[in-house]
């Protein structure tokens, strides 16, 4: 049985930028009109998408609005003001 060593891959360890939303890596440059989905409100919390609910369920987040049953967009200009408090 082979074993996996343990080496220091700093490839492994850098993030991969493709998985990166578009809209995060513009994140500044959006206008507070824009409105992102649930991947870019936890990549700029560093949270879980449980996480990010519980946040609205607490009020520590506004919350989102629902384009259709499946699918919640939230503000950037309400989100820029969350992450500044």
């Amino acid at each position: 049985m082979q074993t996996k060593s343990n080496t220091n891959n700093k490839s492994a360890q850098r993030t991969d930028t493709n998985t990166i939303p578009d809209a995060l890596k513009n994140f500044d440059s959006l206008p507070d009109s824009a409105n992102v989905r649930q991947p870019v409100v936890q990549a700029l919390y560093g949270c879980s998408a449980a996480t990010v609910w519980r946040m609205v369920k607490r009020g520590t987040l506004h919350k989102p609005r629902k384009l259709s049953e499946r699918v919640s967009t939230w503000n950037v200009g309400k989100l820029r003001k969350d992450l500044a408090a």
